[in-house]
């Protein structure tokens, strides 16, 4: 029997499998959440004249400390239609154009103002620019200021629109078709005989994936047999990732390695060195990348967290779709592990990590508890409590 794979290599596999979907160009609040497909550059400059940062009055600093004769004010959103000549000046609020003719702002604090005579009332202004917000600060016409395979966040959004862009060019939305597989699932809400189980694998799975940019295509549970198998996954193919739930291992009812191949899949892996998760599969069916996910639900949502959703985030354009680990400490001891890397579900205690008690692949209720997993690397040895280690937060 051949070695499993590794995470590390598993994932790379994986995503090699793919290029990202095909692009699209949307207005541009409805962008956010998408990933660009493109660079975007500034169509302006910002700011795109010199603005006063305060409430104050426009002067030349050399005339520092004054009189000024005040011949106007100005305010955001106009213009001062004349320049400042020597010993003028003009009364300035925040986010003003600064008229011409000045080169310095002084606080509305530090001046007194008798008709239109002003006078300095303290320390003044310390340096030539004081209190200005210059032209091109922020940025200047043509700069790259959002790169390929950058997250279009609420951020993003405000900064592309002050660049002067409506639009925005975005990969388009992923197609996901979820197959939930086994005899003894049953839909949510009906009753179950002793044997059966209500299916919350499929379920579970698109909310995990509701923030991602994703048209989910739930395909509902299909027995085990190879031509319901075949039937599924022909009518999944228009998908640009099918996700097989279940019937992943080494049983005689575990069908969908031998379905996929039947249907002309090219089965890229199978099994990695993981826990939970060992069962986890991966390959290609015409247009559309196959993840086989194992039916225990811990270990399908650990391991749509650290594959399916770098995947899909991967198609949708993301130029960093891996999962992003911290350090944090331990709460409390830990075992060493043995040749599979480990993910623990845990919690938060008083700024700690404490790993819970119920580990196993079946456990929903310790699932649901979890606020982050914890990373083991494969032959990691025993961990004390307070030991450095690193989580995935999952809440």
């Amino acid at each position: 029997m051949s070695a499993l794979l590794s995470v590390e290599e598993a994932q790379s596999r994986l995503l090699a499998l793919a290029k990202p979907v095909s692009t699209e160009t949307l207005p541009i609040a409805d962008a956010v959440g998408r990933w660009l497909s493109a660079d975007v550059a500034a169509l302006r400059t910002q700011p795109a004249v010199n603005l006063s940062a305060m409430d104050g009055y426009a002067i030349r600093f050399a005339e520092c400390p004054g009189p000024w004769t005040v011949t106007g004010e100005s305010a955001a959103g106009s213009a001062f239609d004349r320049s400042l000549a020597p010993g003028e000046t003009a009364r300035i609020f925040t986010g003003a154009a600064v008229p011409e003719g000045a080169d310095t702002v002084m606080m509305q604090e530090e001046a007194s103002r008798e008709g239109n005579i002003l006078t300095l009332q303290g320390e003044g202004p310390r340096e030539t620019g004081a209190h200005i917000r210059r032209k091109g600060r922020d940025f200047s016409q043509g700069d790259i200021l959002l790169h390929k395979g950058m997250k279009v966040s609420p951020a993003v959004l405000a900064l592309a629109i002050t660049a002067g862009h409506g639009t925005l060019p975005v990969r388009r939305i992923v197609r996901v078709a979820l197959i939930s597989t086994g005899d003894e699932l049953v839909p949510a809400g009906q009753a179950t005989g002793p044997a059966q189980l209500p299916a919350s694998n499929g379920p579970m799975l698109a909310a995990q994936l509701a923030p991602l940019p994703v048209k989910i295509d739930d395909m509902g549970i299909v027995p085990d047999t190879l031509e319901a198998l075949a039937k599924a996954l022909d009518a999944a193919q228009q998908a640009d990732v099918i996700v097989t739930i279940g019937g992943a291992s080494v049983g005689d009812y575990d069908l969908v390695k031998p379905a996929l191949e039947a249907a002309g899949a090219a089965m890229d892996f199978w099994r990695i060195a993981m826990k939970p998760g060992k069962p986890l599969m991966a390959g290609t069916l015409g247009n559309a990348t196959i993840i086989g996910l194992p039916g225990n639900p811990a270990s399908a949502f650990v391991t749509a967290k650290l594959f399916l959703e770098p995947l899909i985030a991967h198609l949708a354009g993301s130029r960093n779709p891996l999962p992003r680990f911290k350090p944090a400490r331990l709460a409390a001891p830990l075992p060493p592990i043995g040749k599979r890397t480990e993910y623990l579900r845990g919690r938060w205690q008083a700024g700690m990590v404490e790993p819970l008690l119920q580990q196993s692949s079946a456990a929903l209720g310790a699932l649901a508890e979890a606020e982050l997993l914890i990373h083991r690397p494969a032959g990691s040895e025993a961990a004390q409590e307070g030991d450095e280690i690193t989580i995935l937060p999952i809440a």
